[in-house]
């Protein structure tokens, strides 16, 4: 199982170098999962993918912090996430229209994420656009949310605040 979340209560001393020549991405890690190359991937693995992606992201890339309000530069595709009372976490694909904000709600773990979980601004309108309505009717149904990496809100967002 991998967990994707920034931190993993791990400090960097912890962790031991990557081993020489590693180029893999947690989308890499992942596609090895599923493809059987790995049963699982560790602690390890996670942080070593972590850093190569934060090596691959421009000098001047800004790090979003909490309460960051982001407005999208176009319409575009994206992975949204449902949560629920039990152990489970859905996901849709739905179309962020030009000018709809999202917002980082929590303080991310780690100061340089590769990316972080946002929240619309506009939740209601989203929500109802966005999630079936069969999911948000669910008495275990707790909301929606989105994960978007660094380098995407650098680059297909504008921030605003």
């Amino acid at each position: 199982m991998v967990n994707m979340g920034e931190g993993m209560g791990m400090s960097n001393s912890e962790i031991p170098p990557a081993p020489p020549g590693w180029n893999k991405t947690i989308s890499d890690l992942i596609v090895e999962m599923n493809s059987g190359l790995r049963k699982n991937v560790g602690p390890h693995e996670t942080e070593w993918a972590r850093d190569y992606e934060r090596s691959l992201l421009p000098p001047d890339v800004r790090f979003p912090g909490k309460d960051d309000v982001y407005e999208a530069l176009q319409d575009m595709e994206v992975v949204y996430m449902t949560s629920w009372a039990s152990p489970f976490t859905g996901s849709g694909q739905a179309i962020l229209k030009k000018g709809e904000r999202i917002r980082v709600v929590y303080d991310p773990v780690d100061p340089r994420p590769i990316g972080v979980y946002l929240e619309a601004v506009d939740y209601p309108t989203l929500e109802a656009r966005m999630v079936p309505s069969s999911e948000r009717t669910n008495d275990k149904y707790c909301g929606f949310y989105f994960s978007v990496k660094t380098l995407d809100l650098n680059e297909r967002f504008k921030l605003i605040e």
